[in-house]
């Protein structure tokens, strides 16, 4: 069996090196655009650490023997590295693959009204399956991430809807890549999810929370930068 740290040079060490080499040589992005990225890292640990932990602690998820250094409250350490990792990782892949902010474009109330509601459902539908075991999981997703999106839409869910190819590229090919790297961990043992608040059901091999983690997670992170950019632009 491997360990958590080995997974991560594997799996999210070459990405994320990869993806600060083209950062690097390429000069043409302002000192503002990467400034969001850290931005980003520090409000992806700050809002994941304490809904983390309370899933470890409910026993939501396992890790195998031996396959972590150490822990920081309940979640390795390990955990953290890759909760940061994976927001540099997918913040440098959509900044790769963004377009230029739209500095005129000019939301209304209409919008933000919408977009607050519609990440409301999201947190609906999540309290809603807290209440059985088998979805526990996946609607401790949903009701944690339905707050985040809430706010993102409200601020610009139209400027988003506007720029489907740089939210879908930015989302799916880091979601595709850590679904799969998620997969072959839980194959090896490294970490384990309950049977109990799990529904059980798997796509090629990948438990549906799993992908659904991914999903909101780099939703999140594209959403996030795109609007950051978007803001700068107006602001300036």
């Amino acid at each position: 069996m491997a360990t958590y740290l080995q997974f991560l040079a594997a799996f999210v060490a070459p990405p994320l090196l990869a993806l600060a080499a083209l950062r690097l040589r390429d000069r043409r992005e302002a000192w503002w655009s990467l400034a969001g990225v850290g931005v980003l890292v520090v409000l992806a640990l700050a809002y994941t650490t304490p809904w983390d932990n309370y899933l470890i602690r409910r026993g939501v998820w396992t890790y195998g023997a031996d396959a972590v250094l150490a822990r920081v409250w309940l979640a390795p350490v390990e955990e953290y590295a890759f909760v940061a990792a994976q927001t540099v990782v997918t913040g440098l892949w959509v900044q790769r693959v963004a377009d230029s902010p739209d500095a005129g474009f000019a939301p209304t109330t209409r919008d933000a009204a919408v977009g607050a509601l519609a990440g409301l459902a999201v947190t609906a539908a999540g309290v809603h399956w807290l209440r059985a075991p088998a979805t526990f999981y996946l609607g401790a997703i949903f009701a944690w991430a339905g707050p985040v999106l809430a706010l993102q839409w409200a601020v610009g869910c139209r400027y988003l809807w506007a720029r489907p190819r740089v939210v879908a590229a930015g989302v799916a090919v880091p979601t595709l890549y850590f679904a799969v790297a998620d997969r072959l961990a839980i194959a090896d043992g490294i970490w384990a999810l309950s049977a109990e608040y799990t529904t059980g059901v798997a796509v090629a091999g990948l438990p549906v929370e799993e992908g659904a983690f991914f999903l909101v997670t780099n939703l999140f992170v594209a959403q996030g930068l795109v609007l950051y950019d978007w803001v700068v632009a107006r602001w300036g």
